[in-house]
């Protein structure tokens, strides 16, 4: 289990990127919701051991992230948000070198573990190529197949699907779902729909603070007979809106209220993202 306890990350600029966030993960999928700029990338470095927070603890397991962070290191496989590659070299050469990194030290053995990895991201085909004349998606993918490289116990993935198309997604949706049986999978994202069916529990990040955290399924439900749907333009009132798109080529508001807003509007059932937007929209409420 991973434990983060009253986390904070101030910069030397003084920008509060984490305030105090408390987290306990245990094995299987757990998603980080939360827009740009909620100090998610900065809670993934922590766990990491990329950076020190500025107080606050990380433990996993026995092993103590602060005091042991090459202990945790053995135990780690980490997906960056961005990250850059030497020009050049083959997505196979190149994972070999990761694995060498790794203590994979058997050149047979990192050859069978890059083959493996490399068709399990579907790149075995473009093993040959130069990771940095990739695709954006090309080279998440590939991102993810150094980060399995050792069998991680706890892997952490920030922003894992972007770049990736509707099909890549459900291939990495599939790949993860079998990840969370043996390992503690942290996949932080602004996309809820990455985390809505994939993930047992969900935290909500904005400001650096955890603003809810549960099984998506209760989130949903917490806001059950209060999230109701109607054209924009009818919007008006109490009723706190939630989020708004076009659907069927007319602008929808999807608002929350304890009442109808209004004869437009008609109850629909509440979702992970309805309690997502719910949530960031108290935070600017009690921010004001």
């Amino acid at each position: 289990m991973l434990e983060i306890d009253a986390v904070s990350q101030t910069y030397p600029d003084g920008t509060r990127a984490l305030d105090c966030v408390t987290l306990s993960i245990s094995r299987g999928l757990f998603g980080l919701l939360g827009p740009n700029g909620a100090g998610k990338s900065s809670l993934m470095r922590v766990a990491a051991t990329l950076q020190l927070p500025s107080s606050g603890r990380v433990r996993f397991d026995a092993i103590d992230a602060i005091a042991e962070p090459k202990s945790l290191r053995r135990r780690l496989g980490y997906l960056p948000q961005d990250f850059g590659v030497y020009p050049g070299v083959s997505a196979e050469a190149l994972l070999d070198q990761i694995a060498v990194l790794k203590g994979v030290t058997g050149r047979g053995e990192r050859r069978d573990v890059g083959e493996q990895l490399l068709r399990l991201v579907n790149l075995w085909d473009a093993r040959d190529r130069a990771v940095s004349s990739f695709s954006g998606g090309m080279r998440q993918r590939w991102g993810v197949a150094q980060a399995l490289i050792g069998d991680p116990d706890l892997l952490i993935l920030d922003e894992p699907t972007a770049g990736l198309d509707p099909a890549e997604r459900n291939r990495f949706h599939e790949l993860l779902f079998g990840l969370g049986e043996s390992a503690t999978v942290i996949v932080s994202t602004h996309i809820v729909e990455d985390v809505a069916d994939l993930c047992a529990q969900v935290a909500v990040l904005a400001g650096g603070r955890v603003l809810a955290k549960g099984a998506p399924s209760d989130l949903a439900t917490a806001l059950a007979g209060r999230v109701w749907r109607g054209p924009v333009e009818a919007y008006g009132g109490d009723a706190a809106l939630l989020s708004r798109r076009l659907s069927g080529g007319r602008r929808v508001a999807r608002v929350m209220a304890d009442e109808s807003p209004g004869p437009a509007f008609e109850p629909v059932p509440a979702t992970l993202e309805d309690a997502y937007f719910a949530a960031l929209a108290r935070e600017e409420t009690n921010a004001r």
